[in-house]
Order: C-alpha cells, then sequence, then structure tokens
C-alpha cells in the first residue's frame, strides 16, 4: 500500500470501496505545518465517471487498483465515442470524448504506442507515449535564417494542438512534441 505522496497521475487508486482514476494532483505545503505535505487529487469513478476531489496528508495509506495496459491504435470516432483497436488480439475498446479530451490533442491516425488502460476489463483511459509526431496545418511563413534566432511562433497541429515553434518551421512540416509539457522537440 503506497503513501499519497508516492500516488502518481493515472493512478487507479481503490477509495471508500470504488476504483477512481486520479487525473490531477496538487501538492501543498501549508505554513506552520511541521513538514507534512497535503495531496490534492481530483479522482474519477471509473464505472459512473463521478468526479470527486480529496485531500491526503502525505502519510496516508491508499490501495492501489488493478490496471491492465493493452497496446492499441486509433481506429474511429461515433459521435462523442472514441473507438481504440487492440494490436494483439484486435479488441475494440470504446471511451468518452469528455474522458479523454486531453488525451485527443495528441492521437492522429497513425499515432503509435497509444495504451488502453482497463480496470476489471473495462475501458476507462488512455496512456500516451512521452513524443508524438504530429504535422503542422496552420502557422506564418517560415523566415530564412529563422534557426539562429531563439524566437518561436505559434502552430496549429492537425488535431487541433497549438504549440511553439522555432521561425524555420513551416506548414506542412511534421514535428515530435513532448506531451507532459505540450512543447515542440524537434522536426520529425
Amino acid at each position: 500500500m503506497p503513501k499519497a505522496s508516492e500516488i502518481k497521475k493515472n493512478s487507479a487508486v481503490e477509495y471508500e470501496g470504488r476504483v477512481y482514476f486520479v487525473r490531477d494532483i496538487e501538492r501543498s505545503v501549508p505554513q506552520g505545518r511541521a513538514g507534512g505535505s497535503l495531496y490534492r487529487m481530483r479522482m474519477y469513478d471509473v464505472v459512473t465517471n463521478h468526479k470527486i476531489d480529496e485531500t491526503f496528508k502525505d502519510s496516508d495509506m491508499l490501495n492501489l487498483a488493478d490496471l491492465v495496459r493493452r497496446p492499441a491504435t486509433f481506429s474511429y470516432s461515433d459521435g462523442n465515442e472514441y473507438v481504440f483497436m487492440d494490436t494483439e488480439d484486435f479488441t475494440q475498446y470504446s471511451l468518452n470524448g469528455e474522458a479523454i479530451a486531453d488525451e485527443l490533442l495528441f492521437i492522429s491516425e497513425d499515432t503509435q504506442g497509444v495504451m488502453v488502460i482497463l480496470v476489471s476489463d473495462s475501458p476507462v483511459a488512455l496512456d500516451l507515449p512521452p513524443t508524438v509526431e504530429l504535422e503542422i496545418v496552420e502557422t506564418d511563413p517560415s523566415i530564412k535564417g529563422g534557426s539562429a534566432t531563439a524566437r518561436t511562433k505559434p502552430a496549429k497541429l492537425t488535431t487541433g494542438l497549438v504549440v511553439q515553434v522555432p521561425e524555420h518551421i513551416s506548414t506542412g512540416d511534421r514535428i515530435k512534441v513532448n506531451v507532459e509539457e505540450r512543447r515542440f522537440l524537434s522536426r520529425a
């Protein structure tokens, strides 16, 4: 059983008899407390997708739920449902668009390394690779000699995500994006 301070984002925990998926963690150190940090966790019920916010002391013990990660690729969207296919046994997993809205900004038809996270054989979330390759669909024209400067410009990608890129990058280029920091890394 890990302490609250050891719980990471995208973990599944058992709390009050239900399984919750931890989407966000904020750490705070209140003044006047003798070294005790507080961890505010935004958690979603894996069955009902009901959101709760709970605060734990760093020494509180939590149970981790059993997670299964399956490699998958994006197949198609049907309204607000997004369907991913298991790359090993071709099982289809359907996820609600609202539950994976942040992850959809990094997923195109050819994105590799996506994992569907299952709790009790039902899909609850996506785990993305650290970097993804996406194509720029709209940005200002490239500037000759722009690679010598550190100035950046906004670029809109095929998924709708906007990142800052160096001036020498132009529309149609494929770039690598850091998923965690939502930041340009290099040309692909």
